[in-house]
């Protein structure tokens, strides 16, 4: 993982053997984000701290030497979306796969580079309201049929009712297994996980979206976004049947 943590997440990802490089220096403020979360709805209150000058430092190190990686998982949005499409373009031709989640921005769609952004990605994460805002449409069929249009493979997570992957004119859609959710703070970001661990094992598409939706609901099911996560892809959670 590279970014700007706190000492304390930094720790919890060490004990789970995941490799850090910190982009935060001594002393600079770390991001908080507060999760205001009902049954009904959910909002976030953050404070960016060094966020702020993150995606410039990401950069940077990136114009200075690629990940030595398979794959680059990205999670943030982008001010410069230019410079990263360039970036993913050195990432092609090394061999390295990409994907990226932006969340919600509302300017994003009007960025100047975002599409060509979108073409250099392997995979899009979105959830339904995100794959019509960066479409530009109201409904999630027109969005469905916009986004091969728009990027080479898209996932488009749909909470309680599992979720879409869009690739090679397919579109191939796993159920949710029903749990009793309890906060669904982080069970994108879960889902992103499961996916893509199992995405660089080589599993076909399928296998891909069933981890994702395993683990995006395995993690509901406790407060916060990490506490109920299974210690590995495979969760012990039965997923229904997919459908094409």
């Amino acid at each position: 993982m590279i970014s700007a943590l706190a000492d304390a997440a930094q720790a919890r990802l060490r004990t789970e053997g995941i490799r850090i490089r910190n982009l935060k220096a001594p002393g600079e403020p770390h991001a908080i984000s507060v999760s205001l979360s009902t049954r009904r709805d959910r909002a976030f209150v953050t404070f960016d701290g060094v966020n702020e000058q993150l995606e410039e430092r990401l950069l940077e190190r990136f114009d200075a030497a690629l990940p030595r990686a398979r794959h680059l998982h990205l999670a943030l949005g982008p001010r410069n979306p230019g410079a990263w499409a360039r970036l993913l373009a050195r990432c092609r031709a090394r061999g390295i796969t990409t994907s990226w989640d932006f969340g919600w921005h509302d300017a994003l769609p009007s960025r100047r580079g975002f599409r060509s952004l979108l073409r250099m990605l392997d995979w899009v994460f979105v959830n339904e309201r995100e794959a019509c805002h960066y479409t530009g449409v109201r409904s999630l069929t027109r969005a469905c049929q916009r986004w091969p249009e728009l990027a080479p493979r898209t996932v488009i997570k749909q909470g309680a009712d599992g979720a879409l992957a869009l690739a090679g004119g397919a579109v191939l859609h796993v159920a949710a297994p029903r749990v009793r959710v309890v906060d669904t703070t982080g069970a994108g970001d879960a889902f992103n996980g499961g996916f893509l661990a199992t995405l660089v094992r080589g599993e076909p598409i399928e296998a891909c979206l069933a981890a994702g939706v395993r683990v995006g609901s395995a993690s509901v099911r406790a407060a916060g976004g990490l506490d109920a996560l299974p210690p590995r892809p495979e969760a012990r959670l039965r997923t229904p049947r997919s459908r094409r």
